[in-house]
């Protein structure tokens, strides 16, 4: 019998993609790739250097499968690259970059339609053109949902969201966060987190958690019942924070009066689902002790600095249910 989303004893939900078809289609923003020895891989204003992209499993997907078969793992969804998300650049270009990613990024998953799925890529900057271009990638491309930022110039709190959020759950669809470096297209950011890849190992972590918080407090998950969303690594610093999450749900002055209520952050928490790419067992243990453990599903930043280096098929078998349901794939 054919491997399929429903039927994948193991399923990847972290793992990123790189597409020969987007060099150059946010014009002067990039992306560009060098062919050196060193390759640099350059967007906007930012650089990254020495991380080959060409002939690896970001680009090939006869790699990424026999890659995959090595890990164990039986169907990968596979997302934007952080670093293309380009949510600041011109409302134009962005929306023609995500449809050209989108378009290749199907192109990609076709070839292994039983053992790849996909996210799409979105324009946050301007609301009208990401609901259609999210319309487009699940009801023609047949995506599984999209993948955006946490930082695009409004909080995901702000009230021009709902009219995206409102979409989703009509399409029935999940949506999927996570963080890239400040300094690409975008501001600055903290200058502190630009040395030793900071910016990476602390400051998504930190807009994981702002992540949590904002979706909570912000109301959205009270308005929106219905919606899921998914946040990578494990949220950030939620399952160590909690507490401090939790008190301040109750005590602040901003604090609505539902959410005062005994419970209430626990029980919005328990909403939201997360990845387990925590990188230790103790980080996994803790944030299971704050979270719903039928909300985690697996990740593996697949072919990325951190990814797993051994045969993950066992851990990663006892989050596969939890996966179909997020993605809507129960047989």
């Amino acid at each position: 019998m054919a491997m399929s989303l429903t039927s994948a004893d193991t399923i990847d939900v972290h793992a990123h993609a790189v597409l020969e078809a987007t060099m150059g289609a946010a014009g002067p923003h990039g992306p560009e790739l060098s062919h050196d020895e060193l390759p640099v891989f350059r967007v906007g204003q930012y650089e990254l250097h020495g991380v080959r992209y060409r002939d690896s499993v970001f680009m090939e997907p006869d790699l990424r499968i026999a890659a995959m078969d090595k890990a164990g793992i039986d169907y990968q969804i596979l997302s934007p690259n952080p670093l293309t998300y380009f949510h600041f650049i011109e409302q134009t270009d962005a929306l023609q970059f995500c449809r050209i990613h989108n378009d290749a990024l199907v192109d990609m998953t076709a070839l292994y339609p039983d053992r790849l799925g996909a996210f799409a890529a979105v324009p946050m900057q301007n609301i009208d053109y990401a609901i259609a271009e999210t319309e487009r990638a699940v009801t023609e491309l047949g995506f599984l949902g999209p993948y955006i930022g946490t930082d695009f110039g409004m909080s995901l709190n702000d009230p021009a969201l709902d009219r995206l959020y409102e979409r989703l759950t009509e399409l029935n669809v999940p949506l999927f966060i996570h963080p890239a470096p400040a300094n690409i297209d975008g501001p600055s950011g903290d200058k502190n987190l630009q040395q030793f890849d900071l910016d990476i190992i602390v400051g998504f972590a930190a807009s994981e958690t702002i992540a949590v918080c904002t979706l909570i407090y912000g109301g959205v998950l009270e308005r929106f019942p219905q919606l899921d969303v998914c946040l990578s690594h494990g949220g950030g610093f939620s399952g160590y924070a909690f507490g401090r999450m939790a008190l301040a749900a109750k005590k602040r002055p901003w604090a609505t009066g539902s959410l005062k209520q005994d419970g209430a952050f626990e029980e919005l928490l328990h909403r939201l689902w997360f990845d387990v790419h925590v990188h230790s067992d103790e980080a996994l243990e803790l944030l299971k002790r704050q979270v719903n453990v039928d909300h985690l599903v697996f990740g593996t930043n697949f072919a990325g600095w951190d990814q797993q280096q051994h045969n993950v098929r066992t851990e990663a078998g006892l989050y596969t249910d939890n996966a179909r349901r997020l993605l809507r794939a129960l047989s």
